[in-house]
């Protein structure tokens, strides 16, 4: 039992309690129960309970208790919370009536907040509604739904990595600025100020769970000006291969630890597709490998061939590309990044290496003797930082499974394959407003709503949106 949560609290810090999470439970994350987690909060004297969830906006909610004992801290842990529906998800779509809620935590997601002032158990949670049921207008319930029905059309899993790139900003003579615009691509301290920043958001994650494959310093950087006194740095987190509704959960919980970090640091962090019309701006790639029976599958045959999953991927991708735009480019500045296509894609095409292509397929690292050190991956280029990465996700899902069932796969895939240097016909542009995306969205709309996943409701307020936005 717990006799009290004091506030004196632990004696041990909080980078200690993150590894203690795991090493004082004994068992991998899925395995965790409530009492697990209980047991925990009153051996550490976690003041806090924190239940973490993922709004119709792509940010993370919170809803922080202070547990009054043992038996109301598992209530917690197992029953969650109701909560306002309509004003997490009313431009998805959530019927007036439909607005109770439930957050139910998802146990082997917890993790100690890094940035709590006092120590927090964070958990994840999913959303039910009233009746007990996955709601349909959460976002986490749709990557969820389109998962399974991807693995249960396909026979294979799909695994996403997203290549979260950022803008930090702070004021001239606030740090010692040394960026040249445009040159910034792998720079090292001095010559970055953001290096500390991003090395900290890696430890943060990998002590919360959030498996990353490495961070760089990225070709953007703009200097001061009179209009704006601050100078802006890009950096880039690529995080690793998980299932895609954990993949879209890493991309969320990155995006608040850097803005955590640089809040405290006294600089800004900004997502948004561009910092200075005529600069690079940010994109958000997704790189995807598919996986059967735990081992990820070559994109490329032995014959120099796309492999059937990386057919059916890019055939999705190319189909139903424009209509992603409607969860991948939310922002007006979206379509900037896209016309001044500064290795930004403005057209349909797929191709090997073409960093202007919608979809590339990258270079696989190998060692001396040829091993592959890494999954090949096939990576959807179009997305930018004002992606929600659960809806986006969610429509690749449904994409994917799409391009399972074409017969004219073939003829899709040499229609806008380009080589790697090549460019698209002008035909085959992407949307540059919001009223085409929104007729791209109304076109995919059968695709979407495939197997009950996206609700007719939410696709008609999401369309809506879009058409009044012009």
């Amino acid at each position: 039992m717990i006799d009290s949560l004091a506030p004196d609290g632990p004696s041990a810090d909080l980078h200690q309690l993150h590894h203690a999470l795991r090493l004082q439970i004994g068992k991998p994350p899925d395995a965790w129960g409530a009492d697990d987690l209980a047991a925990f909060v009153r051996d550490r004297r976690v003041r806090l309970l924190s239940l973490m969830h993922v709004g119709g906006d792509g940010w993370l909610k919170t809803l922080d208790f202070v547990p009054r004992d043992s038996e109301h801290l598992v209530d917690v842990l197992l029953g969650g919370e109701r909560a306002d529906g309509s004003s997490l998800f009313g431009d998805l779509g959530i019927p007036s009536g439909a607005s109770d809620i439930m957050l139910r935590p998802r146990l082997s997601t917890a993790f100690l907040d890094p940035f709590s002032s006092e120590p927090s158990l964070a958990l994840l949670c999913s959303h039910y509604n009233r009746h007990g049921a996955p709601l349909a207008e959460s976002p986490d319930t749709l990557v969820r739904s389109a998962y399974r029905r991807l693995v249960t059309a396909t026979g294979v899993e799909l695994h996403a990595l997203g290549e979260i790139e950022y803008f930090l900003g702070t004021r001239s003579g606030e740090a010692s600025a040394y960026g040249t615009s445009e040159r910034g691509y792998h720079a090292s301290s001095p010559f970055v100020f953001g290096e500390a920043l991003r090395r900290t958001a890696l430890v943060r994650l990998a002590e919360m769970g959030v498996p990353v494959k490495y961070g760089h310093a990225e070709v953007g950087y703009v200097e001061a000006e009179a209009a704006d006194g601050r100078a802006w740095e890009q950096h880039e987190i690529e995080l690793w291969l998980r299932p895609l509704p954990e993949a879209a959960d890493a991309v969320v919980l990155t995006q608040w630890v850097l803005r955590n970090l640089a809040q405290r640091a006294g600089m800004l962090c900004s997502f948004a597709p561009m910092a200075r019309k005529g600069h690079a701006g940010s994109g958000l790639h997704f790189h995807f490998a598919p996986l059967k029976e735990q081992a990820y599958l070559p994109h490329t045959g032995a014959d120099g061939g796309l492999a059937p999953e990386a057919q059916w991927l890019i055939g999705g991708l190319v189909t139903h590309g424009a209509a992603m735009m409607a969860f991948g480019n939310r922002d007006r500045d979206s379509f900037v990044r896209l016309s001044q296509a500064k290795e930004a894609p403005n057209a349909v095409t797929w191709g090997r290496y073409n960093r202007r292509a919608l979809v590339r397929i990258p270079i696989i690292p190998v060692d001396q003797a040829g091993r592959q050190t890494s999954p090949g991956t096939v990576e959807f280029r179009l997305p930018d930082g004002s992606a929600h990465p659960h809806l986006l996700l969610a429509g690749i899902a449904q994409a994917f499974v799409d391009g399972h069932a074409m017969t004219d796969l073939d003829a899709r895939l040499a229609r806008t394959a380009v080589t790697a240097h090549g460019h698209a016909a002008s035909e085959n542009r992407l949307p540059l407003a919001f009223p085409e995306v929104a007729d791209a969205l109304a076109a995919s709309r059968p695709m979407l709503e495939a197997g009950g996943v996206f609700t007719a409701n939410l696709l008609d307020r999401v369309i809506a949106l879009l058409r009044a936005r012009d």
